[in-house]
């Protein structure tokens, strides 16, 4: 806390505070394919500040309140597959563990960000991010940065950034809805300005009756979930403010298991409790080109599995905290054509479970990234060093390029370096292995982005090469080498994968009120790892082929009819390719209806052709479900 204090003593910086003082974000360029409105068109991935998206190179795609509101329901999924390269998996019904895959990915080298608070969980294995735990109407923000970004953004964001940002700001909304296996869906959200403060606050409630989790199984299993989000900003002078920000949730999910003594995935009475408690504190400061955040941040896990077949007692629970001090600042302005970013932090980590005490590892990083914006051109180049408790010191390096080579026409190509630091779960629990190196990867793509009135349309060609991946080793039967006093197994660098393609962005405006856009995403995963007797095969839940089709007509004033078709190819669900999980197209509708200003009516309807399909061996997913539900704008 001492580090915090003097950083926050000496400088500040409010998270979403206007870039270099910019407040009119209609007259900003914009390199996105969809014509949202103007925030949809600024991101903080870049660089860590609100920027652009034509002021970089990366592939970052936003979503905003509105396109949120339209998508309609708490399933964050069927949102973010709007954008190429994205893969989901998940055990059972909305609510349930869901891994995001970005381009080929593993899930849990992807970062997610809440209100900008890092939300891994050091006690799970991977120390991944489950987005079951994320409901959508709670969300006013949503940005997907489609490649390694290690440079600005440190460990675990080798595969990608996911940022989303809660709805506790703007005009009163409360929306609720109702619909299939008696599902409650319910949110609300409300700012108030009184002098040089603001206060937000954003609820969300759902349960379930559900259905079985197992593809076999008859037994519903029901959800339970709540969140809160609050947001405080005040000015404390000129170019000077003090902002807050909390995130509780709670979720009680029903699962199913593989009891014996045929461990196959059945009916079972098993649940899970999972609650998530983060915040942060800071200060922002901004005077003439500088602009300086410090911040500090929390974020604890803690989940609980019961099956009350071994009685009342939870059968196993686990604990991650992560708390972060940090400082970022921009040096530059909007009218001058170089721009320096740069920052530090520590951030402490800890872990306990059932059979684990409490262990803790500590993580330093500092970055610098220099801009270039002129005319039609932008470049940055950054470096980054990280210095972990465990397992030493890493460089990152990172840049990028964006040239506008018309009017129409913009060229982009980004090589970034990433790494992820083993979880507290693989180097010190019962499995883990102290010995463990970091996993790394080199991303690089390329790609055109063409936009002439009602058309546009992008091509980008990509790539990742990582190494040192790490395996769960199985040691069932092995007493001999890493096996050595480890019964029960453990973890090791053991794998080198490659993941390329190319990725398809269109849209149209093909009529006065009929819009439809595209994304496509071809991704070839291969294991490459010398030795290994999965060399050659494709990586696990991968589908080679993934595409979604958008369509919104207006057919009259106030009256909005759209269609979502999610087309998915075949995959496997393990290493060995011996368990094939089949390809399938699913297929949303929805309608609203704006009675006045202030009150919309509406409904959809899922999975419209009823297909039996999975995304993880053995989990079924919903059937035909529908909905009807209401927002009002007060």
């Amino acid at each position: 806390m001492r580090f915090f204090s003097s950083v926050v003593v000496s400088f500040g910086l409010v998270w979403g505070a206007p870039a270099f003082g910019q407040d009119d974000e209609d007259e900003q360029e914009n390199n996105t394919l969809y014509h949202l409105p103007a925030d949809s068109y600024i991101t903080v991935l870049a660089n860590g500040t609100r920027e652009p998206l034509s002021w970089n190179g990366v592939r970052v795609t936003v979503f905003d309140r509105e396109e949120i509101a339209a998508v309609q329901g708490p399933d964050l999924t069927r949102l973010i597959e709007r954008a190429p390269g994205i893969t989901i998996s998940r055990n059972g019904g909305t609510g349930s563990l869901t891994s995001l895959r970005i381009r080929g990915s593993e899930a849990d080298q992807v970062l997610v960000l809440v209100d900008g608070v890092r939300l891994a969980d050091p006690a799970a294995p991977g120390a991944g991010f489950d987005l079951g735990t994320l409901a959508l109407g709670s969300l006013a923000k949503v940005e997907l940065q489609r490649s390694a970004n290690s440079t600005l953004w440190g460990s675990q964001a080798m595969g990608g950034v996911l940022a989303v940002t809660s709805a506790a700001s703007g005009d009163p909304v409360v929306a609720a809805e109702y619909g299939s296996d008696n599902s409650l869906y319910a949110v609300a959200s409300a700012s108030h300005s009184a002098g040089p403060a603001e206060l937000g606050l954003s609820a969300g409630w759902q349960r379930s009756d559900g259905f079985s989790a197992a593809t076999a199984g008859t037994e519903a299993d029901g959800l339970r979930q709540a969140d809160l989000s609050a947001n405080m900003r005040a000015r404390l002078a000129d170019g000077v403010e003090a902002f807050a920000q909390a995130r509780f949730a709670d979720a009680r999910i029903e699962t199913d298991g593989f009891p014996a003594p045929d461990y196959a995935l059945v009916d079972t009475a098993e649940y899970q409790d999972t609650r998530q408690v983060s915040g942060a504190l800071g200060l922002d400061a901004h005077r003439g080109a500088v602009q300086l955040r410090a911040a500090y941040s929390q974020a604890a896990t803690d989940r609980q599995n019961y099956d009350p077949a071994f009685g009342l007692a939870p059968g196993y629970t686990a604990s991650g905290l992560s708390r972060r001090a940090e400082l970022r600042g921009t040096y530059g302005s909007v009218t001058d054509s170089w721009q320096v970013h740069f920052g530090s932090e520590y951030e402490w980590q800890s872990f306990a479970t059932l059979y684990d005490a409490r262990r803790g590892t500590g993580i330093f990083g500092a970055f610098a990234q220099v801009d270039y914006d002129k005319d039609e051109l932008h470049l940055a180049i950054g470096l980054r060093r990280d210095e972990h408790r465990q397992f030493g010191g890493e460089w990152s390096l990172g840049a990028d390029v964006a040239y506008d080579l018309t009017n129409d026409l913009r060229f982009t190509a980004s090589y970034g370096q990433g790494f992820k630091a083993p979880s507290l779960f693989q180097l010190l629990s019962d499995y883990g292995n102290a010995a463990l190196r970091p996993e790394r990867a080199q991303s690089y793509d390329a790609g055109l982005a063409w936009e002439s009135g009602a058309l546009s349309f992008g091509l980008t060609a990509f790539r990742r090469d990582t190494t040192d991946q790490i395996a769960y080793v199985g040691c069932f039967m092995v007493t001999t080498g890493i096996c050595a006093g480890r019964p029960n197994g453990t973890y090791d660098n053991l794998g080198r994968t490659r993941a390329q393609g190319i990725e398809v962005e269109a849209a149209a405006e093909l009529t006065e009120g009929l819009r439809m856009s595209a994304v496509y995403a071809l991704i070839d995963t291969e294991d490459r790892t010398p030795g290994s007797a999965n060399r050659g095969n494709a990586l696990s839940r991968r589908p080679r082929h993934a595409a979604t089709l958008s369509a919104e007509w207006l057919p009259v004033d106030d009256v909005s009819l759209a269609a979502d078709l999610r087309l998915v190819s075949r995959s496997f669900d393990n290493a060995r390719n011996t368990t094939v999980l089949d390809g399938y197209a699913v297929a949303t509708v929805r309608v609203s209806w704006d009675i006045s200003d202030k009150v919309q009516l509406f409904a959809r309807i899922e999975n419209l052709g009823d297909d039996n399909y999975q995304t993880a061996a053995g989990y079924a997913q919903a059937g035909r479900s529908a909905f009807v539900g209401a927002r009002l704008r007060l």
